[in-house]
């Protein structure tokens, strides 16, 4: 099957890889003309892990291509998978004007006499971006102003993990399509039925149960993370540990382990902007989503909440003093820093008068567009020690996990170590020498 997928980002790479994997003849888009020549040489803009492999030799054979020429996406396929990006706006809401724009310039392309003008050969726009519901109903309104024939408009969300995209996407543990006609259906039927085999549904559902399906899912993600972190909290104010609490809950098939771990809150690029997205959608219906909007709060409190615990060690003045960090992604096996928390740490370090000094295996370059030379960036995570007051462990990188406790304690000035994600043993540190902080512990 011939496919064209417009935007490559982690969603649209992610997506036309692994179609073009799967024997399809893909051609992604993209107006950036630079990330065009680079991903056309095999070289990728992202940090994905699997995907330079699936990238390079899809390429190498033939099936999968880059363009930044909107009229050769139009005509290389009738499919048409829209994997733009969808910001928040100042009030929250998703701000759509890339994925109607995509769907106006394609239609234009598609509007000639030999194109759209019979059913079989009738042009299928299917948004794989997060969109609020309407959205589908509002792409069909703008390609219906140009496009003269019939044309179809699906709804095929991602869920997709940043770190795990590639084995989410060839292994998924279900595929939602949103359509409103039998032919969408049988398409997008066939093109995910390779990944399906072992026995994943391929779920058919309306167009707006599927946009809320995504958002629901990430909402209640949300829930779940933000939810830990205020257990957290009563844990550290009555004494009890939040790790062993965490145990008894998971255990209940109710409730389940995954994102059940406190730390320094969620980030990256879906769930907050999907939560406030969620939030500001309901209440333009009229509706408050209590639940949600009380996750995002307490989320964004979280990030910061070893900060007290930090000054007050070192007597209310962080002045002369210097911290290393350890991870900047908003989680491991990514150099996404959206929405991370490090960017919430490190500004308030800073105005508190700290000196920082940081390593991350892939975020660096990133953390250091948005920052600057405003801190330190060490070559690996035992440079950033030297001479350090105190290790803050922020991402739970696997490197990370088990060092070299030994050579920790005779680079820092003091042993002192503040964990943003519960991943170390307080009586193993404590039984070494060292002072230990961690979330609800």
């Amino acid at each position: 099957m011939r496919v064209s997928v417009i935007g490559t980002g982690y969603v649209g790479l992610v997506a036309g890889a692994c179609f073009a994997d799967s024997g399809n003849e893909v051609l992604c888009l993209d107006i950036d003309q630079q990330k065009v020549q680079k991903l056309s040489a095999g070289q990728l803009t992202i940090y994905e892990p699997g995907l330079p492999d699936i990238l390079q030799r899809n390429i190498r054979e033939g099936r999968l291509a880059f363009s930044t020429d909107y009229k050769a996406a139009a005509l290389h396929s009738k499919i048409y998978f829209l994997c733009l990006p969808t910001p928040p706006n100042e009030d929250g809401s998703a701000d759509l004007r890339y994925v109607l724009e995509s769907a106006r310039t394609l239609a234009g392309h598609l509007a000639g006499p030999d194109r759209g003008q019979n059913g079989d050969d009738a042009p299928l726009f299917v948004l794989k971006s997060t969109v609020p519901v309407g959205t589908n109903a509002r792409v069909r309104g703008a390609a219906a102003a140009i496009l003269k024939g019939p044309f179809s408009v699906a709804n095929n969300p991602e869920f997709l993990k940043e770190g795990t995209a590639v084995d989410d996407f060839m292994k998924p543990d279900r595929v939602v399509v949103g359509v409103t006609d039998d032919r969408s259906y049988r398409i997008l039927h066939e093109l995910y039925e390779p990944f399906c085999r072992t026995g994943a549904p391929i779920l058919r559902m309306d167009p707006a149960s599927a946009e809320i399906a995504k958002y629901a899912a990430n909402g209640f993600l949300a829930v779940k993370i933000s939810y830990i972190n205020e257990v957290a909290r009563l844990c550290q104010a009555v004494g009890a540990d939040v790790e062993k609490v965490r145990q008894a809950t998971a255990l209940d098939p109710r409730i389940g382990k995954t994102f059940l771990f406190p730390g320094l809150g969620y980030g990256g690029s879906c769930l907050p902007k999907d939560t406030r997205a969620l939030v500001s959608s309901a209440r333009g219906f009229g509706l408050d989503f209590l639940t949600v909007d009380a996750a995002e709060k307490v989320n964004d409190a979280q990030k910061t909440w070893l900060i007290p615990a930090i000054v007050k060690h070192f007597g209310g003045k962080l002045s002369g003093r210097t911290l290393a960090i350890w991870g900047l992604a908003f989680k491991p096996r990514t150099d996404d820093v959206r929405e991370a928390p490090s960017l919430s740490v490190i500004p308030a370090l800073l105005n508190a008068g700290a000196k920082i000094k940081v390593f991350d295996p892939e975020a660096m370059q990133n953390i250091r567009a948005i920052v600057g030379d405003k801190i330190k960036y060490a070559e690996n995570p035992y440079d950033a020690l030297a001479k350090a007051d105190a290790l803050m462990l922020i991402t739970e990188w696997n490197e990370f996990r088990s060092p070299d406790w030994k050579r920790i304690k005779s680079l820092l000035r003091q042993p002192v170590v503040f964990d943003g994600r519960n991943i170390y043993d307080p009586d193993h540190l404590r039984q070494m020498g060292f002072t230990y902080y961690g979330i609800g512990r």
